[in-house]
């Protein structure tokens, strides 16, 4: 394996060289700062009472009441098959915002996302789903870019992919699941990296789940950031490597860790370690962060260690070509040795990819579980794939990928100040298109997504175990798809709602000025 994965030349000149071939746009410069105020601490004490209040009333209803639905039946004998702690929990604290969540949607999750209407007889244990639907002004999905769209050039490229090569292939990759399609998109998206080659895989949570056991063996430490995502820490457990994890984006406390491990060694043989993996992401899902990616692409050249980067959020919709944390950092792509990310973001469309030097990627086409027993990715995926990457890299349709590039860039600025000027905590960084606005309180998770459905828009609320206990919030997901016009919507509801729910907890000062739009183009 040492042999497989190798790094990158990395020389000065190499780089300087990879940088001057880039093209050039107007792009503001990559902001490192990163909005993180601290929760007041009346706020602290009522929502630590809030929570606890709600469990005390969960536990007393658990051994008073049995409910009449959600509980198991006709299993004498058997030991519960849940958790009791956790049943509690869902039962009691998740059950009394699930109205929110599960919705179902019967249209594009364009700018504007039809709803079926559904309504409840039991107090939300269970929902019957209505005929009717609603449009809502979408503000939950990952639509970066606004591809997802039944008109346009992308659709007429899968319409006539589908009457080629039909639906699905049914096989997986290593028997009779390859079709050109994937081939040109493996080429297209190594050159769209900037790096030898790809594979793409027809899942994006089985990309990290299935290929990190691929690569980490027993004998290696991941250091791994806290907030990674499930599917990074699901693939670190299946691997059987020794993980630690270090402070949320904390460079210090990741060289720490680093200098100590390489002095101690593997804990149990005491041998040095075989490898040691930095696994980090580009944008971080629930914070809104972006990885302070040089100062960790510095830290692994001076340790020699490899670094295994998540782009899922990040890839299409940062940097000023689409190119992701790299693009946006201007890092040269050999720096990092395995690049990760997915299409089912900015592509509008599903799967994942891994990039890197040939011999790693010809080790995977062969040893990953992802690749050799997985169904492969079916062909109109591939190809709406296809079609949007050479949209965002010039290649079709002119500026039309940059101008969604620009317009994304636009809205997530435009919004995220326009929310702090309202007074509301605002996580993450002033680039990244992931918006956590905070709650605190479980019980307003609810409220605030209920108060918005009634004027008819529709976003994510987060809260435990996805967050902190005491971080719950609102995730608003800005899309290219998105006007202005539609934003002052929605920021003329939202300062209704947090006048009503009581969400102006930032003790910044507000900015006095008139917040311009700049449309990017």
């Amino acid at each position: 394996m040492n042999t497989v994965i190798n790094s990158f030349s990395k020389n000065e000149s190499e780089i300087h060289e990879f940088q001057q071939k880039r093209p050039k746009f107007i792009y503001a410069q990559c902001n490192t700062e990163e909005s993180y105020e601290r929760m007041p601490f009346y706020t602290t004490i009522m929502a630590t009472l809030g929570f606890y209040f709600l469990i005390i009333i969960g536990l007393v209803n658990h051994l008073i009441f049995t409910p009449k639905v959600a509980t198991e039946k006709n299993r004498d004998g058997y030991p519960p098959l849940y958790n009791k702690f956790e049943s509690i929990f869902l039962r009691y604290v998740f059950r009394r915002v699930k109205d929110c969540f599960n919705r179902v949607v019967c249209g594009l999750p364009g700018g504007l996302i039809e709803i079926r209407d559904r309504v409840t007889h039991d107090n939300n244990w269970s929902f019957e789903v209505l005929d009717t639907t609603s449009k809502f002004l979408n503000l939950g999905s990952y639509n970066y870019l606004g591809f997802a769209q039944n008109t346009g050039l992308c659709f007429d490229d899968t319409v006539r992919a589908i009457k080629r090569y039909g639906w699905t292939i049914g096989s997986s990759r290593q028997e009779l699941g390859t079709n050109p399609l994937h081939l040109e998109l493996e080429k297209l998206t190594a050159e769209f990296l900037g790096v030898d080659d790809a594979i793409v895989f027809g899942m994006g949570f089985a990309t990290n789940a299935l290929n990190l056991p691929a690569i980490i063996t027993p004998q290696c430490l991941v250091l791994s950031d806290e907030y990674n995502h499930a599917s990074v820490i699901l693939g670190i457990r299946l691997s059987g490597a020794i993980s630690m994890v270090y402070k949320h984006n904390d460079v210090e406390n990741l060289e720490e860790l680093i200098r100590k491990n390489i002095v101690t060694g593997h804990p149990k043989t005491k041998k040095p370690w075989e490898k040691i993996f930095i696994i980090t992401e580009g944008i971080f899902s629930m914070e809104g962060s972006i990885v302070k990616l040089p100062e960790i692409i510095a830290i692994k050249k001076k340790y020699k260690v490899y670094l295994y980067v998540d782009e899922a959020h990040s890839i299409g919709a940062l940097g000023p070509n689409g190119g992701g944390v790299l693009d946006y950092y201007k890092c040269c792509p050999k720096d990092v040795d395995i690049l990760m990310g997915t299409y089912t973001k900015s592509f509008g469309s599903a799967g994942g990819y891994i990039a890197g030097n040939k011999d790693l990627i010809d080790y995977l086409r062969k040893n990953s579980h992802a690749s050799c027993y997985a169904m492969s990715m079916s062909p109109p995926v591939a190809q709406i794939i296809i079609s949007s990457m050479s949209v965002i890299m010039g290649r079709r349709q002119c500026d039309e990928g940059q101008r969604r590039i620009n317009h994304l860039a636009s809205n997530v600025q435009y919004f995220r100040k326009k929310l702090k000027a309202m007074g509301c905590i605002v996580y993450g960084n002033d680039d990244s298109p992931v918006v956590p606005m905070l709650v605190y309180m479980i019980s307003k998770v609810g409220a605030t997504i209920r108060e918005f459905n009634k004027y008819n828009i529709a976003t994510v609320g987060v809260g435990f175990p996805a967050t902190p206990l005491l971080q719950s919030r609102i995730r608003f997901c800005m899309s290219a798809a998105l006007t202005k016009e539609q934003l002052d919507e929605v920021l003329e509801v939202t300062e209704k709602v947090v006048d009503k729910i009581g969400l102006r907890y930032s003790r910044k000062p507000r900015p006095t000025t008139h917040i311009l739009y700049d449309d990017g183009i």
